[in-house]
């Protein structure tokens, strides 16, 4: 029963990101933090589309250059999902026009990968914070 309530209230991440170097690392320090679980990862937008929907993860932290297809492709496909997920774009590419172009898509949150990983990173805590009192109270 323990297990069961404790797997309930960790936060579920899928990282979609095309290089495996950065997937590593982003998985690295965001799976540091308490209440969450890295429960896939894909390099391609079908594969994160497909992984995402069995893993029933619930943040998607999404590159917007992938090796097969875009993050705006996994955007796409979540927002004709019926299961809520929090997405979260972590990219390089961070002008305002793609902003709020993933903004529109169907982004919770948008982050540039090289000034804004902490930010990211302390929004997932927030939300794996969350979740743990959710859980318990």
């Amino acid at each position: 029963m323990y297990e069961r309530a404790r797997s309930c209230a960790m936060l579920k991440i899928f990282l979609v990101e095309d290089s495996p170097l950065v997937r590593r690392r982003i998985a690295a320090l965001i799976g540091a933090i308490k209440g969450v679980e890295i429960v896939g990862e894909a390099e391609d937008a079908g594969d994160a589309l497909s992984g995402i929907a069995a893993t029933d993860a619930d943040v998607i932290i999404v590159d917007l250059r992938l090796t097969g297809g875009s993050g705006l492709d996994v955007l796409a496909g979540l927002a004709r999902s019926s299961r809520p997920v929090i997405t979260i774009v972590l990219t390089n590419y961070s002008s305002a026009v793609i902003r709020e172009t993933c903004l529109s898509a169907g982004a919770n949150y948008f982050f540039d990968k090289t000034s804004e990983f902490n930010l990211a990173r302390n929004v997932i805590e927030s939300i794996a914070h969350a979740r743990a009192a959710t859980a318990t109270g």
